[in-house]
């Protein structure tokens, strides 16, 4: 196989699999049954940005952050509001670099709290969870988001990935809504991509 069709094949696979990733606004995780999203508040007027990195303004990020979470959890139904806290840490937009050569990925961090939505509101994770999330791999990507998306479109790519990480760390703590159960032991995840 020549190496242009190994490169063509590998571009389109990653095409594929993208597209089967940026849909996931399917069912909702079953440990979720019980949860309602209340309130999401976005903060991100300390947020770091990259020494590389196109700028962002602290409502951009809050404004892409909260359509994006919004989406995700308006889905699930359950019977108990639960409020979250979702800072943003640190940034980096991939700008117009060289095709191939040096054509940096975005990359997100976030620090996530869930509040019950009790009298005075009990934090639940006492110490924020730090997600850390990569734009998703589509054709688009492989070489560089920076000459193919605009910030926006950058922004609201890493929000969706944030926004499905903050999904499945909940997932994996039912201890959150039941406190009975245990969390979900597993490897860490690697970052969402």
């Amino acid at each position: 196989m020549t190496a242009f069709r190994l490169i063509a094949l590998t571009a389109a696979t990653l095409a594929l699999a993208a597209c089967e990733t940026r849909t996931g606004l399917n069912a909702p995780p079953a440990e979720l049954s019980h949860f309602k999203l209340g309130h999401v508040a976005v903060i991100a007027d300390k947020a770091t940005k990259a020494p590389i990195s196109r700028d962002a303004t602290a409502d951009q990020w809050t404004t892409a952050l909260t359509k994006a979470v919004r989406e995700r959890f308006d889905r699930i139904d359950g019977d108990t509001f639960y409020h979250l806290g979702v800072n943003v840490d640190g940034y980096a937009l991939a700008p117009p670099g060289v095709p191939l050569l040096v054509s940096p990925k975005s990359v997100l961090i976030v620090s996530v709290t869930l509040i019950t939505d009790t009298e005075g509101g009990k934090v639940l994770n006492p110490k924020p969870q730090q997600l850390t999330v990569f734009e998703t791999l589509s054709g688009d990507s492989v070489v560089g988001t920076g000459l193919t998306k605009t910030a926006e479109e950058q922004m609201a790519n890493l929000s969706f990935n944030a926004a499905l990480a903050i999904e499945d760390w909940l997932s994996k703590n039912p201890q959150f809504f039941d406190p009975n159960a245990k969390p979900i032991v597993s490897v860490p995840a690697a970052p969402v991509k």
